[in-house]
């Protein structure tokens, strides 16, 4: 399963991932929202947002009368019946969820973007415990996992190899600010190698 593919982390080459823990209200996102669930909608929260949305379109059409395409106003049943088919979401009362590592490609399928970090969070009512999956220094989030990403991959051989290969073809190599003004050269591998 992709949410826990990230775990292969532990058998490379690279740190063990740091585990921050989370305990209290909802507040740690799913990624993006906080825990819930989709639901078939109730006639009566069909029938609120039918006319939410109504007066949404009005609302627009009323602020923007140069506009040469108005927003459809449609019958409040016609409407209703269309919120019908909807799923809306709702807070998670008691649950689990497991977020795998998010990323995408930017230019070339090796171009990884980190999005956010593993993510695995019970919700019990308002309450949340969560286990968030991050790299061992917090000045390297991005260069950690993008780097595992292409070492898990786009390289092949003994792990040595293989990050030999990373180091030639993923340079994690960058000039940074230091703190007394100064730049100064870091080389990520040194930080999230073993």
């Amino acid at each position: 399963m992709r949410n826990f593919e990230f775990l292969k982390i532990l058998n490379s080459p690279f740190k063990i991932p740091r585990v921050k823990f989370y305990i209290g209200k909802v507040t740690i996102g799913t990624p993006y929202f906080h825990p819930r669930n989709w639901v078939k909608p109730t006639p009566k929260m069909a029938m609120d947002e039918a006319k939410k949305e109504l007066a949404r379109r009005e609302k627009w059409n009323n602020a923007n009368p140069d506009v040469q395409f108005k927003q459809d106003i449609k019958p409040l049943d016609e409407m209703y019946k269309e919120k019908l088919r909807y799923r809306f979401p709702v807070p998670k009362k008691i649950g689990f969820d497991f977020v795998g590592l998010g990323y995408k490609t930017k230019w070339s399928e090796t171009d990884y973007r980190h999005e956010w970090n593993p993510i695995w969070s019970f919700v019990f009512f308002k309450y949340q415990i969560a286990l968030i999956f991050t790299s061992p220094k917090r000045e390297c989030v991005s260069q950690y996992w993008e780097a595992w990403l292409y070492y898990q991959y786009h390289t092949k051989g003994s792990k040595q190899e293989r990050i030999k290969q990373c180091k030639k073809d993923y340079p994690q190599k960058y000039t940074i600010n230091n703190i007394d003004g100064g730049m100064k050269k870091v080389d990520y591998y040194d930080i999230i190698l073993k």
